[in-house]
């Protein structure tokens, strides 16, 4: 997140203060370092880590050296920034929350699926606002899904990510875990069935959560409506092209989706359909640098990455000169 940020705005020619998450804030305290090592003058990159976000933020946004803020982080922090930024009329790209619809229709590679959906489900442990969120399967695959992406999370090994063998490591907080528990608890209450996980590990020190599959969640569970942000994935079922691109689309935000189809065509269709700024067509990975990274909706506004990225960071001028 901070690279995403910081490489932009120095290309296009501004300096930057970095107000880091209070959870990592020695990520970006490395980063800087690198950066000063490497030669940024003094004062170009700033970071300022903080207990007090509101009051920090809050004064820097009113300062009049600040003509732009980018935000990665929660919609509902996101638009209290954006009532703070109005009072300026700050420029203001915001990365916010997603809730990825993974749709598996009913001509799909089934390994292929499976194989893409643990990229696009456990890449960071869950962790990535990029992450599936909703696993809508078609009914005709469903079981043969939901018995393979229970056998592949089931295998992975949970513990301390310093460990060999490791591939799922904690949760950020125990509040992250308490939220993931309650989303599993309410969802088996409303009638889903838990195919692997679904209680704690017993692990060392830190919040582990094991790699869970529900199926048979029923189409109006929170667990559907909320961002999970950890290993858990939820299966619904769907009966048609349309049934599924309603479900999907049926969310206030829209950053990330993912389609799984044998047919092309049908997949491009679905995919242009799907209200997301970015779509993974038979593939679990949607990012790239080199390309424009952002949602719709309450998902957010702007880009990062790519030439889009860049101009964020900039303001267009228009001089009309007579010769």
């Amino acid at each position: 997140m901070v690279t995403r940020k910081i490489g932009p705005a120095l290309a296009a020619g501004c300096t930057v203060v970095l107000k880091p998450a209070a959870e990592t804030p020695l990520t970006a305290l490395a980063v800087a370092d690198h950066l000063a090592r490497a030669g940024a003058p003094a004062g170009v990159v700033n970071v300022v880590p903080t207990l007090d976000a509101a009051g920090v933020v809050g004064a820097l946004m009113a300062h009049d050296a600040v003509r732009k803020i980018s935000f990665t982080g929660s919609t509902a922090v996101g638009k209290v920034l954006l009532r703070q930024a109005a009072d300026r009329v700050l420029a203001s790209s915001m990365e916010l929350g997603g809730n990825a619809p993974f749709l598996v229709l009913s001509d799909a590679d089934l390994d292929e699926a499976v194989a893409g959906a643990m990229v696009a489900k456990m890449r960071n442990g869950g962790e990535a606002c990029t992450a599936a969120n909703r696993f809508l399967v078609h009914r005709a695959v469903a079981d043969e899904f939901v018995t393979r992406l229970a056998a592949a999370m089931g295998a992975l090994s949970v513990g301390p990510g310093l460990e060999p063998g490791v591939e799922v490591g904690p949760l950020v907080s125990e509040r992250a875990r308490a939220d993931m528990q309650r989303l599993v608890d309410e969802a088996v209450a409303g009638g889903a069935t838990v195919a692997t996980g679904g209680e704690l590990p017993v692990v060392g020190p830190g919040f582990f959560y094991p790699p869970t599959v529900l199926a048979d969640v029923p189409a109006d569970s929170g667990i559907l409506r909320e961002e999970i942000f950890g290993p858990v994935a939820p299966v619904t079922t769907f009966e048609s092209d349309d049934e599924a691109i309603a479900l999907a689309n049926a969310t206030e935000v829209g950053l990330a989706g993912y389609v799984y189809t044998r047919d092309l065509a049908r997949g491009l269709g679905v995919a242009e359909r799907l209200e997301v700024g970015m779509v993974g067509l038979n593939r679990g990975v949607v990012s790239d640098p080199a390309a424009p990274f952002g949602g719709v909706k309450e998902s957010g506004l702007g880009r990062e990455g790519g030439h889009e990225g860049l101009l964020e960071y900039t303001e267009t001028k228009m001089i009309a000169t007579q010769w």
